[in-house]
């Protein structure tokens, strides 16, 4: 191509090695590019990209628009226009779970937040504009329910759970089951039952994600789910002290024991801003979490710190609205986009091939 030429065949050389955030390979070759107008030296098309990447559509259509500038720069105006790709998710797994990704939040111990982070995560990629599920596996202690403000019990049709729907979200618990206050008392292969049901016999729809929370420290139900479904990884959740960080490395052992992907830490809990002189206090420590994932070479996708509105709304099954709150929102938006962020980033070096059919 001559020094300064611009034509459609420029114009496509350039979108040729421009990559879907999903699958980490050529938008152009996928047929996620079309429409592609260039006129008077101003260039306007359409980008289509899936659910899946809802949280960096912007960033996407923003990386694009400066890609062609940068490498047209006889380019005047460059308008790109945000459509949906539909791409359903394949089955996967020996139970047949038609989901793109399937995440869980751990924690090496209890009292840190990990449920509250778990909820959070689904309802932020929800708002982003995934189609996300969330699973809570803290069959000892499911707080799922209760921090969604939903206590009704699910129904059976055609011999499948139908989840609890919040907001469009489909969500299932051991607590939608057992009256609350009982205690479940189960050895491992009743665990190992229950989860395998709530994964195979839910019907939990087409999703891009589903979240999974799981019981805090390091028990066998790691193990279960990595036997039924190829995780893309865990987020794992503490606190910045040293005695909650000592079982957070704990919890990425686990995950490594049983080839769960690290997707990042979560430091909740992590400083106190009082409200009425904006004084910083490090109650917890400061910052143990982002320098232990740093030796650990895993990634910190964030801190949140503590705020007495997000427990207020917990206790009241109002965790959904700490997205309203300008406050809250930016930590727990942050976190989820980071996520996705490393996710996008990982299949970009490792490419996501399309699966061939076996003809007969």
């Amino acid at each position: 191509m001559a020094e300064g030429q611009l034509d459609q065949a420029a114009v496509e050389a350039v979108l040729k090695d421009f990559r879907d955030p999903e699958t980490g390979r050529s938008a152009l070759q996928l047929g996620q590019i079309s429409d592609i107008q260039l006129q008077d030296k101003k260039l306007s098309l359409n980008l289509a990209l899936t659910t899946y990447s809802a949280p960096l559509w912007e960033e996407t259509r923003s990386d694009l628009v400066q890609l062609l500038q940068g490498q047209l720069p006889a380019l005047e105006e460059v308008q790109v226009n945000l459509r949906t790709h539909e791409r359903p998710p394949e089955k996967i797994g020996e139970i047949g779970l038609a989901a793109k990704s399937v995440i869980a939040v751990g924690s090496g111990k209890g009292g840190v937040g990990k449920s509250t982070m778990a909820t959070s995560i689904a309802l932020g990629l929800k708002r982003a504009g995934c189609k996300v599920g969330l699973m809570d596996a803290d069959v000892y202690g499911p707080s799922v329910p209760h921090l969604l403000g939903v206590n009704e019990r699910p129904q059976a049709i055609d011999r499948k759970l139908q989840p609890i729907v919040v907001d469009g979200m489909p969500v299932m618990s051991m607590g939608f089951l057992v009256p609350a206050g009982e205690a479940i008392v189960w050895r491992g292969p009743m665990l190992h039952g229950a989860i395998t049901q709530f994964l195979r016999d839910t019907n939990w729809g087409e999703l891009d994600y589903l979240i999974i929370d799981m019981p805090p420290g390091t028990g066998d139900i790691a193990l279960t789910l990595s036997q039924l479904l190829p995780l893309t990884g865990a987020v794992v959740v503490c606190t910045p002290q040293d005695v909650a960080l000592l079982d957070a490395v704990k919890a990425i052992a686990m995950f490594n024991k049983v080839n769960i992907p690290i997707l990042g830490v979560v430091e909740n809990m992590s400083y106190f801003e009082c409200p009425d002189c904006g004084k910083r206090y490090d109650i917890f420590g400061s910052g143990g979490a982002r320098r232990r994932a740093e030796e650990m070479n895993v990634p910190f996708l964030g801190e949140v710190p503590i705020n007495m509105q997000i427990r207020i709304r917990g206790d009241e099954g109002k965790t959904a609205g700490n997205f309203d709150d300008a406050t809250a929102a930016r930590y727990l938006e942050s976190i989820c986009y980071r996520m996705v962020k490393n996710i996008a980033a990982k299949r970009s070096m490792e490419p996501k091939m399309p699966s061939l059919s076996i003809l007969d």
